[in-house]
Formats: structure tokens, sequence, C-alpha cells
């Protein structure tokens, strides 16, 4: 027999066995490490967003603002504070809250809004208790929630988890649409509250 025209062998089916472990493995570790090297070094992360607040990504909490009564809910929430008292801003607020919560339409079930501030006046408490009956007031220690907040003046908007944890702020010259659509898309991808 001609050596030229022999049949080159198979591999032997240890060697591609070894081949095709290594390929699984690189399969399902592969991934895993190149998310891993793009969260560590911040390279190819998307610019865009999709929400329009600003996103509160450090594990802070109601009970960490200085919010006090705070009884963990089933609901998210959209929370009004003002440390320096109900001004203009923070009425603005609670009545953009209110037109959240009441847009949401069926799933306004999964939400409900409420206000902490230091303290409020007697005119605008008699109008939150004849025209708010389902507002939440909560009381707020300005302290903790200066210390919480170090920026941030006026009143602002927060939506919070059904475990109290703060997912998104808004200061009072957000577009209650844009809040809407914020809280509809956190209610579609939430299996809680």
């Amino acid at each position: 027999m001609n050596p030229a025209l022999a049949m080159p062998e198979a591999a032997p089916p240890r060697r591609r066995g070894r081949i095709q472990l290594l390929l699984i493995l690189m399969v399902v570790i592969g991934p895993m490490m190149l998310a891993t090297a793009m969260y560590k070094f911040s390279f190819w992360v998307p610019e865009s967003r999709s929400y329009h607040g600003a996103l509160i990504g450090n594990g802070q909490t109601v009970v960490d603002l200085g919010v006090q009564d705070v009884v963990p809910g089933e609901t998210w929430q959209l929370l009004v504070t003002a440390p320096a008292g109900c001004a203009e801003d923070c009425q603005q607020l609670v009545y953009v809250a209110r037109q959240i919560h009441i847009g949401l339409g069926r799933d306004a079930s999964r939400a409900n809004h409420a206000l902490a501030v230091t303290e409020v006046p007697a005119d605008y408490a008699a109008k939150l208790q004849q025209e708010y009956p389902q507002l939440k007031r909560l009381g707020l220690d300005g302290t903790a929630y200066g210390k919480a907040t170090e920026d941030l003046s006026g009143a602002q908007l927060w939506i919070v988890d059904p475990h109290g944890n703060l997912v998104l702020r808004y200061d009072a010259t957000a577009k209650g649409k844009q809040i809407l659509n914020d809280l509809r898309h956190l209610l579609k991808l939430s299996n809680i509250g």
C-alpha cells in the first residue's frame, strides 16, 4: 500500500473529547468573564438610559433619609420629602404624586403616595385632609435627611420599592408623564408589590 494515498487517521477520541470540554467551558464561563471585565474596566457600557430621574444605586432606604413612622408595605410608594416645610414646590409634587397614582389605572393598587415633612402649615394640613384623603403623612428628621441628601435642596419626589429601598429621585421640575412612565416600567419588571 502506498503511504501517500493512505487516509489520515481521525483524532484520537480522548483528544477530541478534551477539545469539546474546552469549548463547552468557553461557552459557559466566557460570557461571565466578559461581563466581569466590562463591569470592572467600564468598556462597552451603554451610555443611554431608559429612566428620567436620578437612579439611587447605593442601597439607601427611607429610614436612611430620616423618614419616621415608616411601615414596610406591600406596595411601591411615591414619597414627597420637604425638609423645610411644605412650600409651593412641595405642594406641586404632592399634586403630581396623586395624579401619577391615579394615572396608574389598574395598577393603582400596587402603589401609594406619601408626604414626609418636618412641619405642615395649618392651612395646608386642612387642605390635605380634605383633598388628599389617601395621602399618608409621615414625619421627617431634618438632620438625618440633610446627612443623607447632602446636595439636595427643596422638595423631592422619590420612588420607593416595597422593601423601603430608594429607586429613583425627581426634583420639583420633573414632568409627571416621565415619572408615570418610569413607575409603570418598574411595575412591569417587578414581581414584588
